[in-house]
């Protein structure tokens, strides 16, 4: 269903046939096969006049997201198009401008489209239209200085006279999202003195400017003053008068002061070490014990509850049992001895011999409740690669083997204890499903926490999760920075295939 302009009978079929996310931009035609594609925008205008002074942007947005949307242009004024335009009951000659823009998810009437129509807003919407706006289109962020790319970076810090607070951030973060609201009502109140400015550096092009300020994590505040950097701004919690305040006087991050650790903290629960640990369950036949990390969030917050309990249960006479510690990335011989992959990870003790893992237990009232009837834990969640689903998951001992037989395979590197793997999992293991039936296509996963995976994680240059790495016949090719929705994930991979074919197409040409 090639479609151009005049709007061909064929048009028809093929607008109510595209089996999958279905957008319609009421207007212009760009050449396209519909059903390799996840979105179709057409453009309905009044007359072919009337809408062509955005012929041009559109047809760039149609460049841009081939593989991952279609856009059409409707003449509403001729005879074919207007009976296009009656189905759909669209009238474009009933706006300011002559065009009327729709969209449309999974074959019906979704959403009016009504951001900027700006190349890169339309680009952001195809690709994810149910993703946020971008912050720029934002009204209440017009005094933040919106930066789309290193040039016009460099030229900020080079002509700008007034100090720079520059917030470097990825649209997809979370801290990110609660900062900006914050980030702007501060660039509005200090207008004319400071300049505040904002800049998504998550794609791969940025790396190199990612390491010259030290991004290692989103969002990452710069000061700058006469186009020099000088400090970060590290309160992440802060308000728009933290902000403005610290402008006033700006001064470098203070050295943290050294956390004590929870073994030297004078708490009552028993801190066991690789010699003790044996002794101690000897002489302790009812115990728990949580192995932690110094720097896991989750064990922070458990901490206070446990040494709570502790209070009450290690000094109670009568006590049904006691509770210990043990820091596994110290005492590494008990953590292996009991594959420890995450933390923290509560382990019940009878008799010197481990008899269940705890999950649930996590507070103060249910660690005491449950020692005083101890029971065996509801079973666990399937983990991710127990689940049926069309994501093939790989270990370091078949990893490069598998690869080498598909063209075109995106890898998820992933922790299970992780939230945004989590989050990703169902729109990742949709989009493997979608292709199943591609012997050439693989979606694949790598739980980097399992044994000799933690050094292919490694060498595949994984330091965050999740990380998505693309392959060709098992070469890495590139690193996917796009959105982590099913969108994101099956465009990818269209655009992969309508390269493949459009290859095809130019042999046989040639031929």
């Amino acid at each position: 269903c090639h479609l151009c302009t005049p709007v061909l009978p064929e048009m028809l079929n093929c607008l109510w046939n595209v089996v999958y996310k279905l957008m319609i931009f009421k207007g212009v035609a760009v050449s396209t096969t519909c059903l390799l594609y996840s979105c179709l925008n057409v453009f309905f205008v009044s007359s072919a006049s009337s809408g062509g002074a955005q012929l041009k942007l559109l047809s760039d947005v149609a460049q841009a997201v081939k593989g991952q949307g279609t856009i059409a242009w409707v003449n509403c004024g001729d005879s074919e198009g207007r009976k296009l335009c009656k189905k759909v009951k669209v009238d474009p000659s009933s706006k300011t401008n002559g065009v009327e823009v729709l969209h449309y998810k999974d074959g019906t009437f979704h959403t009016e489209y009504n951001r900027p129509a700006t190349f890169k807003s339309m680009v952001a919407f195809l690709k994810d239209p149910a993703g946020a706006p971008l912050w720029e289109e934002n009204p209440e962020a017009k005094d933040v200085v919106h930066i789309e790319s290193e040039k016009d970076f460099r030229k900020l810090l080079k002509r700008e006279e007034r100090p720079i607070l520059m917030m470097f951030y990825a649209p997809w973060c979370g801290v990110c999202k609660r900062m900006q609201p914050i980030f702007q009502q501060a660039a509005t109140e200090t207008k004319g003195k400071f300049v505040l400015a904002g800049m998504n550096v998550h794609p791969a092009e940025f790396d190199g400017l990612k390491q010259e300020f030290s991004v290692k994590g989103y969002p990452t505040f710069c000061y700058f003053e006469k186009g020099k950097f000088l400090h970060h701004y590290e309160n992440y919690g802060a308000t728009s008068k933290d902000i403005t305040d610290w402008l006033k006087n700006p001064q470098p991050p203070q050295p943290k002061t050294p956390e004590v650790p929870w073994s030297e903290s004078g708490s009552a629960v028993f801190h066991l070490t690789d010699e003790s640990f044996d002794t101690f369950l000897e002489e302790h036949p009812s115990a728990l014990v949580m192995f932690y990390a110094p720097w896991c969030g989750h064990c922070k917050k458990m901490k206070p509850e446990y040494d709570e309990a502790a209070e009450i249960l290690n000094k109670e006479p009568d006590s049904p049992g006691v509770l210990a510690a043990v820091d596994a990335t110290i005492h590494k011989s008990i953590g292996e001895r009991f594959k420890i992959s995450g933390f923290p990870t509560v382990k019940y003790f009878e008799k010197g011999e481990e008899k269940y893992t705890l999950p649930q237990l996590r507070s103060k009232d249910k660690i005491i409740e449950w020692l005083q009837n101890p029971q065996a834990p509801p079973p666990p969640e399937k983990s991710w690669d127990e689940m049926p689903s069309s994501v093939s998951h790989l270990g370091a001992e078949d990893f490069r083997e598998f690869l080498k037989k598909k063209k075109h395979a995106l890898v998820m590197f992933y922790a299970p204890w992780c939230p945004h793997c989590k989050n990703a999992v169902p729109h990742f293991t949709t989009a493997a499903e979608l292709f199943k039936e591609d012997r050439k296509i693989a979606y694949a996963a790598v739980d980097c926490t399992k044994g000799q995976n933690h050094e292919l994680c490694k060498q595949e240059g994984v330091e965050g999760y999740p990380t998505f790495n693309y392959y060709n016949y098992g070469k890495f090719s590139e690193k996917y920075n796009g959105e982590r929705g099913e969108a994101g994930f099956t465009g990818f991979m269209r655009n992969l295939r309508g390269r493949d074919q459009e290859k095809v197409g130019k042999r046989k040409e040639e031929l």
